[in-house]
């Protein structure tokens, strides 16, 4: 029997739980704020749902899909979270601007590697009903904010428009194999210039393109001072015109946090659905990758729904983050459990007074454990102390007698006697929730 997950997958001890709990708990603080409400979607949906909407290389080698063999019917497992919230939206029909976060998992049959698993969380905020800059800002606004509050400080969201990208590939190079090109392109956090340049050279495209192709996407834009300089290097094409005007509007809302935008035409995103505006954002301190992505995508709802909905959204992806978290040393592992109380019996006799502190404490609000086990005193210090509880309390024949409760601080080794009836007020001005 094979006990160790297959490849791609993980276990996770508490541990590790704990740390993803308080890296996603701060994610959905932040999205809450911004006034995001959640949903949850199936994690499998029908093969239809998904058919069409991500490009041939992601359906044909990514995706998890099969027969049921009750039904014959074909499913997929979510490969992310934005398709399912298209297709939920074209179900339920919810009231506009329809301002949603989930977070889930989601799954890929990528070739495992650090910070890339076949099974990882995605944390998604989407607004659906805007076509308007602002939705946009709004995004990358809250993602600064995020970042921030997870203790990221040095990184950059590199932003550009798939419309600006089609006035200048499509329409003024006039690339007929433009998908080819972007996906070539998308690679380049993974393979360099140099990679990309042999991709491109496999397309089909001349040398005389290639190296004209690199030359746009390797320059570098201010946001604030020569990203209009496209306009006035292609005055007649409207789609580079509208692009860089949306982008325009974007970092004037931003404000001070423009200071973490930059403007890049080597930026494509990989998924077919984008329609305007996409951004990544890119840790400066170390080759991980982006740590979130997103854009807008106003052509992908009618697909479901008949009718056009503008929309807009960002993935955090919450493995990278946490590896990205653990590598710069922002994230601690150390904790390995949420118990801040340990009762500890040190006779047969103590154990049905834990009962009750253990009642009364839990219903204050307090994490509490007692002995299960049927333990020494010894062993149940033991234990406490190997998991990390910062605070236990000790009832032996003199608390009985006395009515009054031990308390001992392990950081401090401070112990503390509290009446029994005080207790709880002891207890608060020692742990602060």
């Amino acid at each position: 029997m094979r006990l160790k997950p297959p490849s791609g997958f993980r276990d996770f001890e508490p541990r590790d739980m704990i740390l993803r709990k308080r890296v996603i708990s701060t994610l959905e603080n932040i999205f809450l704020r911004y006034g995001f409400d959640p949903i949850e979607t199936p994690v499998i949906e029908h093969w239809e749902v998904f058919e069409g909407k991500y490009g041939e290389e992601a359906e044909t080698k990514l995706m998890y899909r099969f027969k049921d063999p009750w039904s014959d019917k074909w499913f997929a497992l979510r490969f992310d979270l934005t398709v399912p919230m298209a297709r939920f939206f074209s179900l339920k029909r919810p009231s506009l601007p329809f301002k949603r976060y989930h977070i889930g998992r989601v799954w890929r049959h990528e070739r495992p590697q650090k910070g890339r698993y076949r099974e990882f969380w995605q944390a998604d905020v989407d607004t659906v009903g805007s076509p308007y800059p602002e939705a946009d800002a709004e995004l990358l606004d809250l993602s600064i904010n995020a970042m921030l509050k997870l203790g990221f400080r040095n990184f950059v969201i590199k932003l550009n428009d798939r419309r600006v990208l089609k006035g200048i590939f499509e329409e003024e190079l006039a690339l007929s194999n433009v998908i080819e090109v972007y996906r070539a392109i998308d690679k380049l956090d993974k393979i360099g210039y140099e990679g990309v340049k042999t991709e491109l050279r496999k397309i089909g495209l001349n040398e005389e393109t290639v190296n004209k192709l690199l030359e746009i996407i390797s320059k570098e834009y201010d946001v604030e001072k020569n990203i209009i300089d496209l306009v006035d290097q292609f005055p007649k094409n409207k789609n580079v015109r509208d692009g860089i005007n949306h982008l325009s509007s974007i970092i004037e809302y931003l404000g001070s946090n423009k200071k973490y935008v930059t403007f890049s035409l080597n930026l494509v995103r990989g998924l077919d659905y984008y329609t305007g505006p996409v951004w990544e954002i890119i840790l400066k301190d170390i080759q991980i990758g982006s740590v979130a992505g997103g854009g807008r995508y106003d052509n992908l709802i009618e697909k479901y729904a008949g009718a056009s909905y503008p929309a807009t959204g960002i993935s955090f992806g919450v493995e990278r983050l946490i590896d990205a978290g653990k590598q710069l040393g922002l994230f601690k592992t150390e904790k390995s459990t949420f118990t801040e109380i340990y009762i500890i019996s040190m006779t047969p006799k103590a154990y049905k007074m834990a009962w009750s502190i253990a009642r009364e404490l839990r219903d204050n609000g307090f994490f509490v454990q007692i002995d299960l086990m049927r333990r020494s005193e010894r062993k149940q210090r033991e234990y406490a102390s190997k998991k990390g509880i910062p605070l236990t309390i000790i009832i032996g024949e003199k608390e009985l007698s006395t009515n009054e409760i031990t308390i001992y601080l392990r950081e401090t080794g401070e112990r503390i006697t509290a009446k029994r009836k005080e207790l709880i007020n002891v207890l608060k001005a020692r742990i602060k929730k």
